[in-house]
C-alpha cells in the first residue's frame, strides 16, 4: 500500500521505517530540511536500537523516501499518518497546533481519490472529529484560491474540489529504546473509526504484523485488533499510560513505607507481582517516571477531566508522588553525607530511561537542579549523552567521558538510569578513586552484596 507519514519523531520515523520494511511504499514528510537530508543518507536523527538498519534496508529496496514536500506525500499516500508532536502546555493540556497545521495542509492538497487520514499523534479525546473539520477547512481554503481576482460571473461555475476521506485513530504504544521491537511485536492494535472502508484498509496495512510475519516468536497467535469508535481509541492511549504511571507511583509509595519499617520493596514487588491480577511489570521502585509520554499524557487526562467537571484525584496523587520521588535521592545523599554544600556528586545516567537519547522530563534534570541549589558540584556519565553533542546543552553538570573520570573525587554516586553497562563496571576501582564511596542506587539496579564487596556504602530505595 502507499503510505505517507507526516512528522519524523520517534513515532513517525519508526512507523514509516517499519511499514516500509514489511513492503509498503512509504514517503516520510518533515519540514526540517537538515533532518530530511540526514534521513535520506540512511542515518537516524534519534537513537533507537535497530532503526538505522531498517531505514537503510528500506532505502536500498526503494520502499521509503524522505521529503519536505507535503503535497507530494499527500498525493502519494492512500493512508496518511499524522505523527507530529503534541507537547504539553503549562496548563497540562496538549498543544495541538502542529496537528492542526498538518490537517489543514492535508486539506489544501486533497483532490480526488479516497484517503484514510490517521491520527497517530497522541491527541485530546474528540480530536478525530476536530481533525476532519480542519481538513475540510483546508479544502475550503483551497477552493477560494480558485476564485479569480475579479470574482466570477453568475453564469460561470468553478470546478469543485472533490475529496473523499475518513479519519481513523490509531494510537501508538511504543516504548523508547524498544520501539522497533514493539512495532513488530505489539500487544494489540487499536483502530478507532466509523468507516468500514477505512478500517478495512488499516487492517490490510497491518496484516503482516497481525499475522506475526515479522515477530520475534512467529508461533504466537495473531495480534489482537480492537476496533472502536474514535473517542474510545483516543481514551485507550491516555488510560494505558496513566495506569502504568500510577502503578509506578504506587510501588514508589510502598517503597517509602518499606524504608521506614525495614521491609525490602524488591521482595514486596516480587510477592505482589506473582498475583495474576497485578503482574510484575512496572513494579520497579526508584526515583520516578519521566520522558515524553507519561508526564504529558497523565497531565492531559487530568486536564480533560477538569474540562468536563471531574477531578481526577487518583491521577493527581500519582503525579504528586512522582514529583516527590524524584528528590528521594537528594534526601538519601543528605542522610549519608549530611551537608551537601561543597561535596561532589556523580550521576550514572542522564536519559530518562536506558537505550534512548531522550532527555525530556528526565529525573536527572531535577537532581542536577536541586544539587546545584544545595551547593554541590555535579558530574555525570551517560553512555549516549557523554558521546554526543547533547551534553553541550546541559547546565550545572560536568559530563565526563567514562565512569572512572566520573568517580574520581566524588563523595557519592547515584544510579539515575539503569543502563545495562552499569551492571559490569569496575566498582572496586571506582570506589578507590572517590572521597567517600557512597552509592545511592536510585533504580535498585545493582546487587547490594556486590557493592559492599567493592567497598561501597550501598543505599537503595525501599531496601
Amino acid at each position: 500500500m502507499r503510505v505517507c507519514v507526516i512528522g519524523t519523531g520517534y513515532v513517525g520515523l519508526v512507523t514509516g521505517a517499519c511499514l516500509a520494511h514489511i513492503g509498503h511504499d512509504v514517503i516520510c514528510v518533515d519540514n526540517n530540511e537538515e533532518k530530511v537530508k540526514l534521513m535520506k543518507s540512511g542515518q537516524s536523527p534519534i537513537f533507537e536500537p535497530g532503526l538505522s538498519e531498517i531505514m537503510q534496508s528500506a532505502i536500498s529496496a526503494g520502499k521509503i523516501q524522505f521529503t519536505t514536500d507535503l503535497g507530494a506525500g499527500v498525493n502519494h499516500g492512500e493512508i496518511l499518518f499524522i505523527a507530529v508532536g503534541t507537547p504539553p502546555l503549562p496548563t497540562g493540556e496538549s498543544d495541538t497546533r502542529y496537528v492542526e497545521a498538518v490537517a489543514r495542509g492535508i486539506g489544501t492538497h486533497l483532490n480526488g481519490g479516497y484517503k484514510v487520514i490517521v491520527n497517530k499523534s497522541t491527541v485530546p479525546i474528540g480530536s478525530g472529529d476536530w481533525v476532519r473539520m480542519i481538513v475540510l477547512d483546508g479544502i475550503a481554503e483551497r477552493q477560494k484560491t480558485l476564485v479569480p481576482a475579479g470574482g466570477v460571473r453568475d453564469d460561470e461555475q468553478l470546478p469543485e474540489i472533490t475529496a473523499q476521506f475518513d479519519v481513523v485513530s490509531n494510537p501508538e504504544f511504543l516504548r523508547e529504546g524498544s520501539a522497533v521491537y514493539d512495532t513488530f511485536n505489539p500487544d494489540r492494535i487499536v483502530l478507532g473509526g466509523n468507516s468500514p472502508k477505512a478500517i478495512a484498509m488499516m487492517e490490510q496495512l497491518y496484516a503482516p504484523i497481525v499475522e506475526r510475519k515479522y515477530a520475534e516468536d512467529q508461533s504466537l497467535p495473531p495480534v489482537p485488533v480492537l476496533v472502536t469508535d474514535l473517542s474510545s481509541a483516543e481514551m485507550i492511549k491516555y488510560a494505558a499510560n496513566a495506569f502504568l504511571a500510577t502503578k509506578i507511583s504506587f510501588i514508589n509509595e510502598v517503597a517509602n513505607i518499606c524504608d521506614r519499617v525495614g521491609a525490602d520493596v524488591t521482595q514486596v514487588a516480587k510477592g505482589i507481582g506473582l498475583d495474576s491480577r497485578i503482574g510484575n511489570k512496572f513494579l520497579n521502585a526508584g526515583i520516578g517516571w519521566g520522558g515524553s509520554c507519561f508526564p504529558k499524557d497523565v497531565a492531559a487526562l487530568i486536564h480533560t477531566a477538569d474540562d468536563y467537571g471531574y477531578e481526577a484525584q487518583l491521577l493527581k496523587a500519582a503525579v504528586s508522588v512522582n514529583e516527590r520521588q524524584r528528590l528521594i535521592a537528594v534526601e538519601k545523599l543528605q542522610q549519608a553525607l549530611k551537608i551537601l554544600k561543597g561535596k561532589t556528586v556523580g550521576l550514572l545516567g542522564l536519559t530518562f530511561k536506558p537505550d534512548t537519547d531522550d532527555m525530556r522530563d528526565a529525573p536527572a534534570l531535577n537532581l542536577i537542579e536541586q544539587l546545584n541549589r544545595l551547593g554541590a558540584k555535579v558530574k555525570a556519565y551517560d553512555p549516549i549523552v557523554s558521546q554526543s553533542g547533547l551534553r553541550d546543552g546541559l547546565t550545572g553538570v560536568l559530563v565526563e567521558t567514562d565512569p572512572q573520570r566520573l568517580a574520581d573525587g566524588c563523595d557519592a554516586l547515584v544510579i539515575v538510569t539503569e543502563w545495562q553497562q552499569f551492571k559490569t563496571l569496575d566498582y572496586a576501582q571506582m570506589a578507590k578513586l572517590m572521597n567517600h564511596p557512597v552509592m545511592i542506587d536510585g533504580r535498585n539496579f545493582l546487587d547490594p552484596e556486590m557493592m559492599l564487596r567493592a567497598g561501597f556504602q550501598y543505599i537503595g530505595v525501599g531496601r
